[in-house]
């Protein structure tokens, strides 16, 4: 989680601090609905969805607790509707960092992990491609059985690249856009390519984040940390706040100190 201030600044606010979407046992229907159309939306990269495109069988089998949310998920991935708006229509690459994005709420880290679901792709087909993200370790820690998958390349967390940070926002196009345009080719292409990294944007002015990536040497930033926790868990046990002064230079060694020992940064600031 990141500070308000810095979730509007960077334009992803509705996602900061939401609720993370969880199928319960003793849910409601209308909680259920809510998870069915939160599944719709981050599967289908918020993609507008007609009354006559729902899955109306897997919904029913969701609703009966027949099936799991990581199952409901799953099938609307491996669904007709699902290839047509996403797999023929992109190029390859832009298909596989869009399934990053979908189903592990992150963008590729570099160009080893495209290459890894290209040839699994060419190799093995479409239903293996999809199921390897359902199936793997990193699905089951964060989201398990019964989470929707949600963006979570917006806040730092334990096994992850600092780099994920920027690359997410390079295919996150806004709360309120939808990822359904063409593109010739993935929008981190070349970025993957060159093992390069792209600014990070303030919402609606054009500039770019400074310090982190290439400047503002003999400056201090200050963070707040907190304490670390299980990942994809909620708790309701109030977790510790620590405060850190720390200079430009040895920015990046303490961030990923804390990432190690599965701190989670809710604020950094120029000091």
């Amino acid at each position: 989680m990141t500070s308000l201030i810095a979730a509007q600044r960077l334009g992803f606010e509705p996602y900061n601090g939401s609720p993370r979407l969880e199928l319960r046992s003793t849910d409601s229907d209308e909680q259920v609905e809510v998870v069915i159309r939160g599944a719709y939306r981050q599967i289908l990269g918020n993609e507008h969805l007609m009354s006559s495109e729902r899955l109306i069988s897997l919904e029913s089998l969701l609703r009966n607790r027949s099936i799991s949310v990581r199952d409901f998920v799953r099938a609307i991935a491996q669904s007709e509707l699902y290839r047509q708006k996403f797999f023929h229509s992109n190029p390859q690459n832009r298909f596989i960092e869009l399934n990053y994005k979908h189903l592990l709420g992150r963008a590729p880290y570099d160009q080893a992990e495209i290459a890894v679901h290209s040839d699994l792709y060419n190799q093995q087909g479409y239903e293996a491609e999809i199921n390897s993200y359902f199936d793997s370790p990193e699905y089951n820690q964060h989201f398990g059985e019964n989470i929707v998958p949600y963006y979570r390349g917006f806040a730092t967390q334990t096994g992850q690249k600092t780099v994920g940070f920027s690359r997410l926002f390079q295919v996150y196009r806004g709360y309120a856009t939808s990822d359904r345009a063409p593109l010739k080719e993935g929008k981190l292409t070349r970025e993957l390519a060159y093992n390069s990294a792209s600014p990070v944007y303030i919402n609606g002015t054009g500039q770019s984040l400074t310090g982190l990536a290439g400047g503002d040497r003999g400056k201090f930033y200050r963070l707040r940390v907190v304490s670390g926790a299980k990942a994809g868990r909620q708790t309701r046990v109030r977790r510790s706040v620590s405060e850190y002064l720390v200079a430009y230079e040895q920015l990046s060694n303490k961030l990923q100190e804390i990432n190690r020992q599965g701190g989670q940064v809710i604020e950094l600031i120029l000091a």
